[in-house]
C-alpha cells in the first residue's frame, strides 16, 4: 500500500499520484471539454485503447495507484485486461474500486436520464464484489463504498458490516468515498464505525481541490487514524484546467502559473499533494498530454506563500456542489 511521501525542495514524490479511469472507462462523464479529448466514436474499443494507453503512461513514469469503480462504465474491464496482459504492472500496481453505483447509461455519453444508481444495499455489495472480481481477475487492494453520504445505510447496516469485515479479513482494505457538501461529517461518521470492537474502515477517498477545501479537518482525522487518504476531483472536474480557468475567480491560480511556469492543473495537483494528510492524489486524464501535465506536479513544491494566495479560490462548499451537479454529461 503507498505510503505518504514527505514533499520535499523539488515537489511531492511521483508515487503520491494515481490514475483514475472515471473519465476514460464510459463514453459520457461530467468533465468538462470531454469532445475535445476522446476519440470521435467513443466506441467501447476506443476507449479501451485509450484507457491502456494512458495507464502505460502513467505506469512508465511511475504511478502505482489505479482507481476505478463499478460505476465507470467498463473500466473496471480496461483495467483488468491491462493488468492481464502485463505481469510486472499486476504485481507493482494497487488498485482501488468502489461499489454502490450501478452503472446504467448503455454505453450512451447524453440523453440518458440516469447514468447510475446509487444503492448501499447487502445485495448490491454482494453482487458488485464478484463483478469487481471477475472484471479486475483478482480482489481490488482497496474496495470502497461508493460516495457515502452522512444519511448513507452503509453506516449503520449490521449485516453490511459483517460483509465489508470479511472482506477485509481477506486482506483487502475496506474504505468509502465522499460526495457532497458533508463529506467532513460522513468521515467522522465513518471513523467511529465498529465491527466486533475494531475500526471498520481504513480508507476514504474525498473530493479536495482548491474550489471544495471543506473536507479538510476531517481528512486529517481520518489520516491520523492511520487510514489512506485519496484525494478525487483536484481539478475540479476540468474548472481548474488552463483551458477552463479564465474567469475572475481562479484569477490567483493563473497568475501563480505566470509566475512559475507551471500549468494550472499542476499546481491544482500540487496544492492538493502538499496537503500534509494526503497520501495520494488522483489524476483524471482522458489523454496523454493531460497525463504528462498533471504529473509535472510531482516536480512542483508548493510553499505556504502560495497556498495562502490560493486559499481565495474556495467557494462555500454548497456552492460547489450546486455547480458540480450542474455539469452535463457529455
Amino acid at each position: 500500500m503507498p505510503a505518504a511521501a514527505a514533499t520535499g525542495p523539488a515537489g511531492p514524490s511521483i508515487a503520491r499520484f494515481g490514475l483514475g479511469t472515471a473519465a476514460v472507462g464510459r463514453p459520457g462523464y461530467i468533465t468538462l471539454g470531454r469532445d475535445l479529448d476522446l476519440p470521435a466514436g467513443r466506441t467501447v474499443e476506443a476507449l479501451r485503447e485509450r484507457t491502456h494507453a494512458l495507464l502505460d503512461a502513467a505506469f512508465a513514469a511511475g504511478v502505482r495507484y489505479f482507481d476505478t469503480a463499478r460505476s465507470y462504465g467498463r473500466a473496471e474491464e480496461f483495467l483488468g485486461g491491462w493488468l492481464a496482459a502485463r505481469p510486472r504492472a499486476a504485481a507493482e500496481s494497487v488498485v482501488g474500486s468502489k461499489w454502490g453505483y450501478t452503472y446504467t447509461a448503455d454505453w450512451r455519453a447524453s440523453g440518458v436520464p440516469v447514468h447510475e444508481v446509487k444503492e448501499h444495499a447487502v445485495a448490491v455489495f454482494d453482487r458488485q464484489v464478484e463483478e469487481t472480481r471477475a472484471s479486475l481477475g483478482r480482489l481490488p487492494d482497496v474496495y470502497l463504498v461508493h460516495s457515502v453520504t452522512p444519511d448513507s445505510p452503509a453506516l449503520t447496516d449490521p449485516a453490511l458490516h459483517e460483509r465489508l469485515a470479511g472482506l477485509a479479513a481477506e486482506g483487502v482494505r475496506v474504505g468509502l468515498s465522499t460526495s457532497g457538501p458533508a463529506q467532513g461529517e460522513a468521515v467522522r461518521a465513518a471513523l467511529a464505525v465498529e465491527f466486533e470492537g475494531r475500526p471498520l474502515f481504513a480508507a476514504v477517498q474525498s473530493t479536495w481541490n482548491l474550489l471544495e477545501t471543506s473536507a479538510a479537518p476531517a481528512l486529517a482525522e481520518a489520516h491520523a487514524a492511520g487510514w489512506l487518504v485519496v484525494v478525487k476531483e483536484g481539478m475540479a472536474n476540468g474548472r481548474l484546467a488552463d483551458r477552463n480557468a479564465t474567469g475572475p475567480d481562479t484569477a490567483a491560480l493563473r497568475e501563480l502559473a505566470a509566475r512559475t511556469g507551471a500549468s494550472c492543473d499542476a499546481l491544482a495537483l500540487a496544492a492538493a499533494a502538499a496537503q500534509p494528510w494526503a497520501d495520494l492524489v488522483l489524476s483524471g486524464a482522458a489523454t496523454a498530454g493531460q497525463l504528462a501535465s498533471n504529473l509535472s506536479a510531482a516536480g512542483l513544491a508548493v510553499v505556504p506563500s502560495d497556498l495562502a494566495g490560493l486559499a481565495v479560490l474556495a467557494e462555500p462548499a454548497e456552492a460547489y456542489w450546486r455547480t458540480r451537479a450542474a455539469l452535463p454529461w457529455a
